[in-house]
């Protein structure tokens, strides 16, 4: 009994590897989580690219409150349904997850479920491209280079490491920051660092947004992106000599 965790990027379905649309095909079930039964989320939209069957699986992927009842049902009857299908003869279970199972990713919850009720069971993942790395191609950003460290930020809970990392890290990448748009703006501006940020939300699809930080006016969506690339003032300057 095998459970991957496919990593399907950020929307784009030409950006699912061929290792993951392989993994999706043969699987005996593929499961694809949503907020409510009759809504298609963005993780199904991009694998009925490339399957015809999927089965949905409710998460409370829009609760703001840690491990709240609902959350915990959620990834509760998830790991059931999980099981359920190994019972029934299922070998391989297959669970899409927008970006990278290993990445801020809702598999983590369901694969730990999993293993509680049934601790035979194969854990397997398989990379995806994420929003960070869809960013920077879109807009043509260096995420790093030579010496320059990468912090990656998820802001759900509020933008507090956010000044830190910008004060004492190269390039920054922030996650989830919707909620909290405004001070995650401010924080940039204050480090004079907004006139290189760039920002991203619904990658990869028809409305897709992708501009410079500076020109965000108003409220952005939960799921979105920003990269505040480090300082370079010269070709090759972040490279550091080997000492002798």
């Amino acid at each position: 009994m095998r459970l991957v965790g496919v990593g399907v990027g950020p929307g784009d379905p030409e950006l699912v590897t061929v290792r993951g649309v392989r993994v999706l095909r043969e699987a005996d079930l593929v499961l694809v989580p949503v907020m409510a039964p009759g809504e298609q989320g963005r993780a199904e939209a991009v694998v009925r690219a490339h399957v015809a069957e999927a089965e949905r699986v409710v998460f409370a992927l829009n609760d703001r409150g840690g491990v709240t009842e609902r959350r915990a049902n959620a990834w509760d009857a998830a790991a059931r349904r999980v099981v359920e299908a190994f019972e029934q003869g299922a070998r391989t279970v297959a669970f899409a997850t927008i970006g990278d199972p290993n990445v801020y990713s809702t598999f983590t919850y369901l694969a730990q479920a999993v293993r509680e009720r049934a601790p035979g069971v194969e854990v397997e993942t398989v990379p995806g491209v994420t929003a960070m790395q869809d960013l920077a191609a879109r807009s043509g950003t260096v995420l790093a280079e030579g010496t320059e460290s990468l912090t990656l930020l998820p802001l759900t809970g509020g933008a507090g490491g956010l000044r830190t990392a910008l004060a004492t890290g190269d390039t920054v990448v922030a996650y989830k920051f919707g909620r909290v748009a405004d001070e995650v703006l401010a924080a940039v501006a204050d480090a004079g660092r907004l006139g290189d940020a760039v920002y991203g939300a619904r990658l990869g699809l028809p409305d897709e947004d992708v501009r410079p930080a500076s020109e965000i006016t108003g409220p952005v969506p939960y799921l979105s992106t920003l990269i505040v690339p480090g300082r370079r003032t010269s070709l090759g300057g972040k490279l550091k000599a080997r000492e002798p």
